[in-house]
């Protein structure tokens, strides 16, 4: 048996520098997951801000339905059909990266959830902190990046964390659009060997250990924030 095993890892990985398509694909995975997070997090922060701004005082009313309606759209259609939609479509007559592609697509696709996430931390804290920035001569604005978005991001920091891998995990679908990913790099292992034990086994293994590493990052962060009360 350990032979068989031993012959089996040979043949999937090592046999024609075959564990290359996971490695280049971990590399592509990470890179179109770190940039759609940075994406995600800036639409996320201005839709955020517009709808709690509106919520608020009653303001930006046109540009709190057009956020409205994105997260509408973004929220109510699957992340593939946005995936082939931007790359079909969009950019179908531009030759232009799939990287990039995918990256807007998962970027703008995640700013959708982590809007909700954050004007929901913005939401959350007492109204008496608006009234004492108020009080102590502060604006709108100042109040909102002084004394509100620190506190509601310590808030939503374990959503955010969360939002993050599973945005890491739906990069999987990247290969709809040929772009060779860690699981694509896997389905190219299963389709010249025959097998899919092996190579898919690896593929779920890797993004496992990625995203424990990164919730057990994630844990020390809040610990250090809750320390620092």
């Amino acid at each position: 048996m350990w032979l068989d095993l031993k012959e089996s890892f040979y043949v999937n990985f090592m046999q024609e520098g075959r564990w290359k398509y996971l490695t280049n694909g971990f590399l592509v995975t990470v890179e179109v997951s770190f940039f759609s997070v940075l994406l995600g997090i800036l639409v996320g922060f201005v839709v955020a801000v517009i709808r709690a701004t509106h919520d608020k005082t009653g303001n930006l009313r046109f540009l709190n339905a057009l956020c409205k309606l994105y997260l509408t759209v973004i929220r109510g259609t699957p992340v593939v059909v946005q995936l082939l939609m931007i790359y079909f479509v969009i950019f179908g007559s531009v030759d232009v990266s799939k990287v990039l592609v995918a990256v807007v697509a998962f970027g703008f696709n995640s700013g959708a959830y982590v809007a909700e996430i954050i004007r929901g931390g913005i939401m959350s804290i007492d109204k008496g902190q608006f009234e004492a920035g108020r009080s102590l001569g502060l604006g709108y604005a100042q109040t909102m990046i002084y004394i509100i978005l620190p506190q509601a991001f310590k808030n939503v920091l374990p959503s955010l964390g969360n939002e993050f891998i599973v945005l890491l995990k739906e990069t999987s679908v990247s290969g709809y659009i040929a772009l060779q990913d860690l699981t694509k790099g896997g389905d190219i292992i299963r389709s010249q060997i025959y097998t899919a034990f092996m190579p898919l086994t690896a593929v779920a293994l890797i993004y496992l250990s990625v995203v424990m590493l990164f919730s057990w990052m994630l844990g020390k962060l809040e610990r250090k924030l809750k320390n620092n009360e």
